[in-house]
């Protein structure tokens, strides 16, 4: 992360109106991170853990101002500012990859949590008898509906018989399945590859519609990888998310989008959160 931030750095030197001082640098990271810009948990990275990101970043690069945050926090920012969530009062991005990150906009304003740990989405456990979670308890949302969770589930109905295309694709071997190879099937327009897609959509909907009865948003923004595979995965889990959300006969219509900036929003919210931080201590 450092060695790319260099990078970065090293071509804005090069530009012919170089920068005469290093502009704040915004980071984005996933787990449970402090205002401090140190890592607390983290399942999908447990390297990261204990690590003071401000302090690594600021050393490594020279860096007189480093804001650090979670990275779904930082995407959310970044749909609501400029992306697919502008102009909304109440919005939220979702992020589905490895795992499963959300950030939250309610009345205008950012939510981060009393101690900034808001957003832990894929972390709410939807089946109490469900697969083990790398963060060590059963049934976690991101179990069944990001993308190591797409993997799994392709992976049971291959090993069921269900999805020779795609076992096809993964060179025979069944637990060689990832969610790529379902993708692709599902693009060829295969059944099998179309029914996991429809079962990993019903999953994704479970989770917004559980969210969408609390916080109540006017718009959902899909973000992270699984996001490329687009109406393949978005139809479902629209038709899904109007079957299962409580009283959805009785709401407005909420939608559900791709993020506007695709896998650059954690990036560009990071950006953004950095500068506004800045010209806040400033004022």
């Amino acid at each position: 992360m450092i060695s790319a931030i260099v990078e970065v750095l090293a071509e804005l030197e090069r530009r012919p109106a170089p920068h005469t001082d290093l502009p704040p640098l915004g980071v984005g990271i996933p787990g449970l991170v402090d205002d401090a810009g140190t890592m607390h948990f983290a399942p999908n990275l447990p390297a990261g853990v204990g690590v003071d990101f401000t302090e690594r970043v600021s050393v490594a690069t020279g860096a007189t101002r480093v804001v650090v945050d979670n990275d779904a926090t930082c995407a959310a920012l970044g749909e609501w500012m400029l992306g697919a969530a502008k102009g909304a009062t109440d919005a939220l991005t979702i992020t589905f990859g490895t795992g499963i990150g959300a950030g939250i906009v309610s009345n205008g304003a950012l939510v981060r949590g009393a101690n900034g740990y808001a957003g832990e989405a894929g972390h709410m456990v939807v089946d109490t008898a469900g697969p083990v979670c790398s963060c060590g308890r059963r049934g976690c949302w991101e179990r069944y509906a990001s993308g190591s969770g797409l993997a799994r589930l392709a992976r049971e109905a291959a090993s069921a018989g269900r999805l020779g295309a795609v076992v096809a694709l993964a060179g025979g071997d069944a637990e060689s399945v990832r969610g790529e190879h379902v993708t692709q099937a599902a693009a060829a327009g295969d059944r099998g590859a179309l029914a996991v897609m429809a079962e990993l959509g019903w999953w994704m909907a479970l989770g917004l519609a559980n969210l969408t009865a609390l916080l109540d948003p006017e718009v959902i923004v899909i973000g992270g990888g699984l996001v490329a595979a687009g109406d393949l995965l978005l139809e479902p889990t629209r038709r899904a998310f109007e079957e299962v959300l409580y009283a959805g006969g009785e709401r407005p219509h909420v939608p559900i989008v791709p993020a506007a900036l695709g896998e650059l929003a954690g990036a560009v919210g990071a950006a953004i959160l950095a500068r506004s931080r800045t010209r806040a201590e400033t004022a």
